[in-house]
């Protein structure tokens, strides 16, 4: 429970953030919708390719192939609005402003890195995928799948603190590899996720404005269908708007996930360096105060 505590606490403060600079929540919002439009185009050629050449295996290996190529082009986009988040944030933190020109200076520069980063996610992501697919259900398989459900999960919780180091640093893919292995090792990232349960709060809401929001869609897409049953163009317009009002939820929650989340791994970087460069001075830990989002999380119930 205090974990969540610590997770409400982060929220309310980094969403105060958004509120005050608008700027923070835009690539957010930009990610949102150029993923759906390339999940959109994305998806056509695969379904052609289904239809067409589908039940064979040549069918089946342009699928798979199309498949990485949009598994990666997804990832592209998320980092690169992930990257201008962070730089959005970093601003706001230490100068008071972020800036979106800079923040789209800081992703030109950055690019190569966010492409490698991508690759990576891409081949975690084959791998996860391979093993789950893997049909054989003998001891080997099924700890193979374990095994690979740990490392996306563990390298999806690496990316988010590589990304800061990337942006902030300026340090390339596998020097920020490096830094945060380092700075990992030698416990200069204090807090982990179970301590302040940003992901369990984040995932709480999400589940729960979700629920309410297939509610509502079934509400009232279902109500308008019903009572226009004898109509097809009334039971139409009733599922269509059902379905866009569940979408469009489901967007939401999307963006307060992908900000929240963002903005934690942020500050917990910001923090974790300045730890560290303490350290190298001679001061104590004590004396580094944490990120003011974080800092009231991690602040002593009154």
């Amino acid at each position: 429970m205090q974990s969540l505590s610590r997770g409400w606490s982060f929220l309310k403060q980094a969403w105060s953030m958004a509120f005050k600079d608008k700027d923070l929540l835009k690539p957010s919002v930009y990610a949102l919708v150029v993923g759906m439009i390339v999940s959109i185009i994305g998806i056509i050629p695969i379904i052609l390719v289904a239809v067409t050449i589908g039940d064979n295996r040549i069918g089946q290996f342009v699928m798979g192939a199309l498949g990485v190529v949009l598994m990666f082009v997804q990832f592209v986009i998320t980092y690169v609005f992930s990257a201008m988040t962070i730089y959005l944030i970093y601003g706001y933190l230490t100068k008071g402003d972020g800036r979106m020109s800079e923040a789209w200076a800081i992703v030109r520069r950055d690019f190569f890195d966010i492409l490698t980063l991508a690759a990576v996610s891409t081949v975690v992501g084959m791998l996860k995928n391979a093993a789950q697919n893997n049909r054989k259900n003998n001891i080997l398989s099924g700890i193979l799948r374990s095994v690979m459900r740990a490392v996306e999960a563990l390298w999806t919780e690496a990316a988010l603190l590589v990304l800061p180091a990337m942006v902030i640093d300026d340090l390339n893919f596998k020097d920020s590899l490096a830094r945060i292995v380092k700075i990992t090792k030698e416990n200069f990232l204090l807090v982990g996720v179970s301590f302040v349960g940003v992901r369990w709060i984040t995932g709480l809401i999400g589940f729960i404005v979700g629920a309410l929001g297939l509610v509502l869609a079934v509400a009232v897409g279902g109500g308008i269908a019903y009572a226009g049953s004898a109509s097809t163009a009334l039971v139409i317009v009733g599922v269509a708007l059902g379905a866009l009002i569940f979408f469009t939820i489901i967007m939401l929650v999307s963006l307060f996930t992908s900000y929240t989340t963002t903005a934690y791994h942020t500050c917990l970087y910001i923090w974790a360096r300045d730890v560290e460069k303490a350290h190298v001075e001679g001061r104590v830990e004590a004396q580094v105060a944490a990120p003011a989002p974080l800092a009231a999380a991690l602040a002593p119930a009154a």
